[in-house]
């Protein structure tokens, strides 16, 4: 069974601060309860460590499009399994829409009955709500990364069916 999430949230920062903050993995664990490491092992490829539902799990994640000011998808190669992207939309000079578009399948008792109780869904609206603090209160990003990957490629927003893939760009599109 495969559940998919929408939430969006308006900071009060430029597109390309939110942008920018959304590239540095590394501090997702800073505004993302559950998350406790993001490792960036290249451009394009991520490990994670993570509690879902109380349970440690960990698996390795591939950044499938990322354009600047506007976008970064991925999709999981193994582990547990999601895909999606976020969009990141001007509103005026300092202010932008952040959108997270999450698609994953529940694996296991614990997963299964907390997705039925929509803590996933719950779990993104307020780490969107703490993304929108810690960068608010900062004034400014950590760092930034303005690099395109896949630009152009039209991957729009990844579904599991990407995710267990190798991580080749020629898996998707």
């Amino acid at each position: 069974m495969t559940t998919r999430v929408e939430r969006s949230i308006d900071v009060g920062v430029p597109v390309s601060a939110a942008y920018n903050q959304w590239t540095q993995f590394e501090e997702f664990p800073h505004f993302m309860a559950g998350v406790e490491e993001v490792r960036q092992l290249g451009d394009r490829r991520l490990h994670w460590v993570a509690r879902i539902a109380g349970v440690r799990r960990e698996w390795d994640a591939t950044v499938l499009e990322q354009v600047p000011d506007e976008k970064v998808a991925w999709a999981a190669t193994d582990g547990v399994t999601n895909a999606g992207a976020v969009y990141f939309q001007r509103i005026d000079a300092d202010r932008t829409r952040v959108l997270l578009c999450l698609e994953y399948e529940p694996d296991g008792l614990a997963e299964k009955a907390a997705d039925r109780l929509h803590v996933v869904a719950r779990q993104a609206e307020a780490d969107l709500e703490r993304f929108k603090s810690y960068l608010e209160a900062r004034g400014t990003e950590t760092g930034a990364w303005r690099g395109s990957i896949g630009a152009g490629r039209g991957v729009g927003t990844p579904g599991v069916a990407l995710a267990g893939a190798d991580g080749d760009a020629d898996a998707v599109g």
